[in-house]
């Protein structure tokens, strides 16, 4: 197997990028604790996999072709990110929270925590668009499956990884943040990030 070492430093310069996955994480490990920030990056990287191996298997080109397929799925990642991102300036403007406590959560809501990372990571066409755009150019067309998939992989490994230890720096100041002014300007500023985010790919073509 052939593998590209230029796309793992086009994939590094992407997962640290922030965006709408990098901002819903942090407000579940604010909220929830590290198992709720934990969940919700699985639940990206869960995402992030099966678009791997859609690209792979070759339905994600039928996805972007078929327009109609393609908007649907942009839309409701519109519609999601406005919702979230609405609920964060909510929360800011009421600033009511709990308090904070041990750093367990319970298993519903880690689940719900994995079910909003893949709702999140999933309803974004920009990532399909992103492995059509960019793999070519690091694999070669009559490459195997397995050199295809191990590119397409390479981002939910390394964003996992990234995202885990983004948990755990969270986590480790938790008290801090979870001050109420400081909670309430991070969620002003999450929702707008959110929302900005969410004009971005309701915007794009």
């Amino acid at each position: 197997m052939d593998y590209s070492w230029g796309f793992l430093f086009v994939v590094v310069a992407l997962v640290l990028t922030p965006g709408a996955d990098f901002v819903l994480i942090v407000q579940s490990t604010l909220s929830g604790g590290r198992r709720c920030g934990a969940a919700t990056a699985f639940g990206v990287a869960s995402a992030a996999v099966l678009q791997g191996l859609l690209v792979t298997a070759g339905v994600a080109s039928v996805i972007v072709r078929v327009q109609p397929l393609f908007l649907a799925i942009k839309w409701v990642g519109v519609a999601y990110l406005a919702w979230l991102g609405f609920t964060s300036l909510r929360s800011a403007l009421h600033g009511r929270y709990g308090a904070v406590g041990a750093d367990g959560a319970s298993r519903s809501s880690a689940w719900a925590a994995y079910r909003r990372g893949v709702l999140c990571d999933a309803t974004n066409p920009k990532i399909l668009v992103f492995y059509l755009s960019l793999l070519p150019q690091f694999v070669d067309q009559d490459a195997s499956w397995v050199t295809w998939l191990a590119h397409a992989w390479t981002v939910p490994c390394l964003g996992i990884t990234w995202f885990l230890l983004v948990v755990a720096f969270v986590g480790s100041v938790r008290l801090w943040l979870e001050r109420r002014p400081v909670r309430r300007a991070f969620d002003a500023s999450a929702g707008a990030a959110l929302l900005f985010f969410c004009v971005s790919l309701a915007g794009e073509a």
